[in-house]
This record gives structure tokens, sequence and C-alpha cells, in this order.
């Protein structure tokens, strides 16, 4: 029986990089990888609040990523069948169709979309619950890592930021190898804290 591997990555769906890495990881899980995977929520937003600034947390309308990102946040939790689907539809609402992701009527087309029940998700968004949820995942991200951007992969003690430069369509044969890859150095080698290509083949 194959072991399964447990790890966290960070997101927000502004973020190109954290499309791709997210895309990665859930072709995989569609294709019955055996990883365990934990979602969790990261506020750019808040990551570029300016000192002397208050939180984002408490006006939160005013972020373009906040109300997606409370939503995604939602349907990982009470919905969590449609999660994939909706995870991935957000992200594509974004970097494919251009969307924007603080505009109601949008968000809610894309949970309409999957099935989801987006009165529910909307009504749980105004509640207050999801934006607590969300602080607090990101805070904990930050004082347990050292978090400072998505998308972060975590395992046990060990955090590191990757940038993706491809997507995998369907290929799941790639996306399983390309997250694996990035586990193997999390796991195997922590003392690779850098590796950058000085340029970008086009």
């Amino acid at each position: 029986m194959t072991n399964r591997r447990a790890f966290a990555v960070t997101w927000d769906y502004r973020c190109p990089f954290a499309r791709n890495a997210h895309e990665h990881v859930l072709v995989g899980l569609r294709a019955g990888a055996p990883w365990d995977v934990t979602f969790v929520p990261f506020s750019l937003g808040q990551v570029h609040v300016e000192e002397g600034e208050p939180d984002i947390w408490g006006r939160w309308q005013d972020d373009s990523g906040l109300l997606a990102l409370q939503a995604g946040v939602v349907v990982r939790d009470k919905f969590g069948d449609r999660f994939i689907d909706t995870h991935e539809a957000l992200f594509a609402l974004r970097h494919d169709h251009g969307g924007r992701l603080r505009d109601e009527e949008q968000v809610r087309g894309v949970l309409e979309a999957q099935g989801v029940d987006a009165d529910a998700v909307l009504s749980e968004i105004d509640s207050g619950g999801p934006i607590a949820a969300v602080q607090a995942a990101h805070e904990a991200a930050v004082k347990d890592h050292q978090v400072w951007g998505v998308p972060t992969f975590i395992q046990g003690d060990q955090a590191v930021f990757v940038r993706f430069m491809d997507r995998p369509g369907d290929d799941a044969d790639r996306a399983i190898r390309t997250i694996d890859r990035t586990l193997d150095l999390l796991e195997g080698w922590p003392d690779l804290n850098e590796f950058k290509h000085t340029s970008i083949p086009r």
C-alpha cells in the first residue's frame, strides 16, 4: 500500500503562481494521488498593509481578493465534495476569464456553476465566520512558518515558497511528478534555500 503524503499549501486566488501550483495539486488529486492536502487561505492584501494602517480583516471589503477567498473557505468547509472544482473555477475566474474576485455576482456565478448553494455561502460570509477563519489561518502560517506569500508548501516544520512556471493541463502524471518532486526537496533537502533561474526560456 502506498504511503500517503500529508502537506499543506497556501493560496490567494489573485496569484498566478498559486493558480499554477494548485492546478497541479488538483489534477493530481483527481487522478488519485496519495496525498492528504490541507488548503490554507492566505491574504496577500494583509501582507501589503502598510505599517500603521489597520489590518485588512476589519475592512475586508476594501480588498480585491478576500470575498473569493472567503467563498473558497466556506466551500472547503461546508461543501467539501464541490471544493476541488470550485477552487479551480475561482482561480479561472481571475486568470482565465479576467473576472473580478471582489464582484459578488461574478463569485455567485462561479458557485452556482459548480452546483454550490451561493446564497448559503454568501450568508455565511455575512456572518463574519469566514473572515475570522481566514485571519486565523493566515496568522498561524505567519507565526508557525514565517509564511509571506503564496503558494507556500508546508510539511512538518518545513515550509517553502515555490513558483511553477507551467500548468499541468490534463496531464496527471506530470502534475503528480511535479508535486512529488517538490515534496522530495521539502522533506529531503532542507538546506536548499534558493534555486532560481536567472532567465526564463520563451
